[in-house]
């Protein structure tokens, strides 16, 4: 397939208000935007945008704030103009977003009034100009009479910087080029079945990049209509699951879990919604069977940031017979899966997951060191572990840093959680590596437990009989809640602290 470089993406949304003008494109609170009002709105702040900041191909523009009708518009505006959007995690705190700030050097950081007040902390001594996304940019609007706008962007382009959740040091940027949003969106069609008859309900934060690329982008590229929420609600989310024709959206385990537990999930019925998307972590098998047990294929899809994100998936048609995979290599990706000399894993044989395609991102923003050190002849090396069976499916291990070494033999963390999430009572869980003088490292398990939960010595007994003996935990340490990062990932690095105390 070939791709014309100079047609920016914001042509798909041109295409489609030239074709079906009417068609609902976007759906935000009260507003409901037609292919035609949203390719206008865009060609309008784009035009203001160059008239009032005179901003040229390349220059930085922040977004700091909820989801909203305004940040999509701003992503297809930049597209148009050869910008770069840097979507900003609100969840961080001020001094971690003036970091990502210092780092990237935007022109204008565009802000949600929810958190005004954490602006002077956020900006501190920066030079960048601020612009209220209720005030100034609908001022800004009516100085574009003339939509014309100068701008020799093309696909090559840089289009997001979007930043890693740095569970560890400081967070990355990773570069990701409007042709990567393409060729991540060709994917998605293919995974999920796309038709412009697809209404996607989209309650991720588009601060992440599976917020914006596992299904928005897709279902704008293909004609589809979106309908966004600006934050997570379960009682909202749940009622357009049943009323407003959804047909897919995109749930990461923990907030599947919220949607499961709440008195709604067993009490509606979803008509239209032909499946639900997952990934972003080593997803419980549990959540999967209740999905499936509605009638409503759960389908996973594996990729990091930097993959833009779709790298593997399943499909709807599988989902059930494969129950746990990660799917298979993507329609446009590579997929190796490779050992620690560097050399390709036989079958069933795990090992690091790298990925090249062109969905992939180009490099970390200002960090050469770190894009050397991942991106090897094209290849991303994920961190991730997986193996591949003998059908060709991908499954999931974990994560590379999580590996924990006991007397030379490598124990995966994730083998003992997944035991772990079957017993009765225990409502988080994670496994890590404490320094042992005798073996190195040994594994430790972190609970968080309801009233009835499991004593210590149950959590021991589930392992028994289970896994070989090195396998085993040594300890058992009960939290009131597993330290998260913004994106409500366990923080590995900060339970290796808890766990610290040496035994042996």
């Amino acid at each position: 397939m070939t791709v014309s470089r100079t047609q920016t993406i914001d042509s798909w949304l041109t295409t489609h208000a030239d074709h079906q003008p009417d068609r609902p494109a976007l759906n935000f609170d009260t507003k409901v935007y037609t292919y035609r009002q949203l390719a206008e709105r865009v060609d309008q702040v784009a035009a203001g945008l160059q008239r009032e900041f005179e901003l040229q191909r390349g220059d930085r523009v922040a977004f700091y704030g909820y989801n909203s009708d305004t940040e999509v518009v701003l992503i297809f505006a930049a597209a148009k103009l050869g910008l770069i959007l840097v979507p900003l995690n609100w969840r961080l705190s001020p001094v971690e977003i003036n970091f990502i700030l210092r780092d990237c050097g935007p022109k204008i950081l565009f802000h949600g009034r929810e958190f005004d007040q954490l602006l002077p902390e956020v900006i501190g001594d920066l030079d960048v100009k601020l612009v209220s996304t209720f005030d100034k940019l609908q001022r800004m609007i009516p100085v574009a009479s003339d939509l014309a706008v100068e701008s020799d962007a093309d696909l090559s382009d840089p289009l997001l910087i979007v930043y890693t959740s740095g569970t560890t040091g400081q967070p990355k940027g990773a570069v990701i080029t409007q042709e990567a949003v393409y060729w991540n969106a060709t994917m998605s069609i293919h995974a999920h079945d796309y038709t412009a008859e697809d209404h996607v309900l989209n309650i991720l934060p588009l601060f992440h990049i599976g917020g914006i690329n596992i299904q928005m982008m897709p279902c704008f590229f293909i004609g589809g209509t979106v309908t966004l929420h600006a934050t997570f609600d379960p009682d909202k989310t749940l009622d357009d699951l049943a009323n407003r024709q959804i047909t897919t959206t995109v749930c990461v385990p923990t907030v599947m879990r919220v949607l499961i537990a709440h008195p709604n999930w067993k009490r509606l019925s979803f008509p239209s919604l032909r499946l639900i998307n997952t990934g972003s972590t080593d997803v419980p098998i549990d959540i999967l069977e209740t999905v499936n047990s509605r009638g409503i294929p759960m389908v996973q899809v594996y990729g990091t940031t930097e993959t833009g994100p779709i790298a593997t998936y399943q499909r709807a048609a599988e989902a059930r017979e494969t129950l746990g995979s990660i799917g298979r290599c993507g329609a446009h990706t590579q997929v190796r899966i490779v050992n620690s000399n560097g050399k390709d894993c036989g079958i069933s044989e795990p090992g690091e997951i790298w990925i090249k395609g062109p969905n992939n991102f180009s490099f970390y923003w200002n960090n050469k060191e770190a894009t050397e050190e991942t991106l090897v002849d094209g290849w991303f090396k994920t961190g991730d572990i997986a193996y591949k069976d003998e059908n060709n499916l991908y499954w999931f291990v974990d994560r590379l840093k999580h590996v924990i070494i006991s007397g030379g033999e490598n124990i995966y963390p994730a083998e003992l959680e997944r035991l772990l999430w079957n017993m009765p009572g225990i409502v988080e869980a994670a496994v890590v590596g404490r320094q042992d003088n005798k073996w190195g490292e040994v594994p430790v398990v972190v609970v968080v437990v309801d009233k009835i939960g499991p004593t210590r010595d149950e959590i021991f007994g589930v392992f028994e009989n289970q896994l070989a003996r090195f396998k085993q935990p040594r300890d058992v340490l009960f939290l009131d809640t597993l330290p998260k990062n913004a994106l409500g990932k366990v923080m590995v690095s900060e339970l290796r602290k808890i766990v610290s105390s040496p035994i042996g």
